[in-house]
C-alpha cells in the first residue's frame, strides 16, 4: 500500500460508507459531521457576512486559471486538476468555492494533494479546518500538518497539503479567522436586532388617569371601555369629564437600528478589504465609476488572494525542474478590468496602434475564435496602420533622399 493511499485509508469507517467512498476518494471520516459552528452561525445569521463571503467566494471560483509555458497555455494533466476536476467528487469551481469560503470563515483553507507512484500529483481534496492543526518541527523548523482522522491520525510534511490563509502572523502559521475578529460586532448587531425585534412586537401600553375616588364598578366599566378600544384596534372612546388616557412612550426609533445595520456593515467591508459599496450602502467615497471601483477591488482585494493560490499552486504542484523550465500557474483578472465598451474600444486601439498587441490577443481577450489570417497575429503601428516590420521607405508618403517615392500604380 502506497503513502497517500494509507492516509486516505486511515479515515476508513467500518459502518455506512456508502455515498461517501468511491473509486479514489473515501470522504466517510466526514460523514454525519458539522465542520461549522461558530462560523456556520455567522453565515446563518448575518447576510452581510453571508454576502461577502458568496461574493469572494463566486469571484474567485469563477476567474479562469491557466498552467503557463514561457507566457503560452501548457495543457497538462496537473493543470486538468485546476480547471476541470480535483477529484472524482468535485469539480474545479466547488473546489475553489469550498477552499475561499474556509478562508473567509475559519482563515484557513487546506486541500490535501494525492500523488502517484511517480509523485506526480492526481487528485486534490479539501479538508475541513477543523480536522487540519499546522505543527512546527522544532529540530528543523519545518512546518507540517496533523490531519485528524476517524480512527487514527496523520502527519503531513507542508508540500503536501494546499494551504491558504487569511491574515497570518510571524509568530504562527494559521490564519487568523476573519469571523473571530467579527465576533463583537456581530454580537452586537445581532443584540440589537432582537432589542428592536421585542420592542416592535410590543403592544401598545397607556395610562389611565382620573382626579377622583371611583367604585369598583365604575373602574369595571371604564376598563371594559378601552379593553374593547384596544381589541378592535381601534373605534369610539368615551372620556369622561376628569378621565385621561396617554399612551405610554416608547424608546425604539427605526433610525437607531439603521446605523447600527450601517456601522456594522463598515467593519465587515474593514475586515474582509471590499468596498463598502459592496454591501448595498452609497457608492464608495473616492469613486466615480464601476470602472474605478473594480480596479480598487481587483488591485486591493483580489490581488493579495490569487497571488496566494499561485504561490501554493507553483510550489507544490510542479516540480523544481518544471518551475525552472518556466511553468506556472496564473489567475486571468482582466477579466474584471475590461470596463465598459467605450474604454475597452480606446484601450484595444491604442494597443494596436502602438505595436503592443496583435489583433488575434485582442480577440483572445473578449473570448472570441482566432482569425485565420496570417496579418491578425502581426503587429502594427500607426502611420496609418504599416506591419512593423516594414521597411519604412515604402510606407506611403515617406520621403527618400529629398524626394517622394510614389506608387507606379
Amino acid at each position: 500500500m502506497g503513502f497517500f493511499s494509507r492516509i486516505r485509508s486511515m479515515f476508513q469507517s467500518s459502518q455506512q460508507k456508502a455515498g461517501y467512498t468511491g473509486q479514489n476518494f473515501d470522504f466517510s471520516n466526514w460523514q454525519g459531521h458539522d465542520f461549522f459552528g461558530e462560523s456556520n452561525h455567522a453565515l446563518t445569521t448575518s447576510e452581510a457576512v453571508y454576502s461577502v463571503i458568496l461574493r469572494l467566494s463566486n469571484t474567485v471560483s469563477s476567474l479562469p486559471i491557466n498552467l503557463y509555458h514561457n507566457y503560452d497555455v501548457a495543457n497538462m494533466d496537473v493543470a486538468n486538476l485546476l480547471k476541470v476536476a480535483p477529484n472524482n467528487s468535485l469539480h474545479a469551481f466547488d473546489f475553489f468555492s469550498q477552499l475561499e469560503t474556509s478562508r473567509d470563515t475559519k482563515g484557513n483553507g487546506y486541500a490535501l494533494i494525492v500523488r502517484d507512484q511517480y509523485l506526480q500529483p492526481i487528485e486534490l481534496i479539501p479538508i475541513s479546518a477543523d480536522y487540519v492543526t499546522p505543527m512546527i518541527n522544532l529540530d528543523d523548523q519545518s512546518l507540517w500538518y496533523r490531519i485528524t482522522g476517524r480512527n487514527k491520525d496523520a502527519t503531513v510534511f507542508n508540500s503536501e497539503v494546499i494551504h491558504v490563509k487569511s491574515l497570518e502572523t510571524i509568530e504562527g502559521v494559521k490564519g487568523i479567522s476573519p469571523i473571530k475578529v467579527l465576533k463583537s460586532a456581530l454580537e452586537f448587531d445581532e443584540a440589537v436586532q432582537a432589542f428592536n425585534l421585542s420592542e416592535m412586537n410590543k403592544t401598545d401600553s397607556f395610562v389611565v388617569q382620573y382626579d377622583r375616588t371611583i367604585d369598583p364598578e365604575k373602574r369595571k366599566a371604564v376598563l371594559d371601555d378601552f379593553r374593547h378600544f384596544a381589541q378592535d384596534n381601534g373605534g369610539a372612546l368615551f372620556q369622561e369629564k376628569g378621565f385621561s388616557i396617554n399612551q405610554l412612550s416608547r424608546d425604539f426609533q427605526s433610525s437607531d437600528m439603521v446605523n447600527t445595520e450601517k456601522i456594522t456593515r463598515s467593519r465587515i467591508a474593514n475586515v474582509y478589504n471590499v468596498p463598502l459599496s459592496f454591501l448595498n450602502e452609497s457608492f464608495s467615497e473616492g469613486v466615480s465609476s464601476n470602472e474605478e471601483l473594480m480596479t480598487q477591488f481587483t488591485q486591493m482585494t483580489l490581488l493579495p488572494i490569487v497571488k496566494q493560490y499561485e504561490s501554493e499552486f507553483n510550489r507544490k504542484l510542479l516540480t523544481d525542474y518544471q518551475r525552472q523550465q518556466g511553468y506556472y500557474f496564473k489567475f486571468n483578472l482582466n477579466g474584471l478590468l475590461r470596463g465598459n465598451i467605450t474604454a475597452r474600444t480606446a484601450f484595444y486601439q491604442m494597443m494596436i496602434r502602438n505595436g503592443i498587441v496583435t489583433p488575434n490577443d485582442v480577440r483572445a481577450l473578449e473570448d472570441m475564435p482566432p482569425d485565420s489570417d496570417p496579418m491578425a497575429d502581426t503587429l502594427f503601428i500607426s502611420g496609418d496602420l504599416y506591419p512593423i516590420n516594414m521597411d519604412p521607405t515604402q510606407r506611403k508618403g515617406v520621403k527618400s533622399n529629398d524626394t517622394t517615392k510614389v506608387s507606379d500604380d
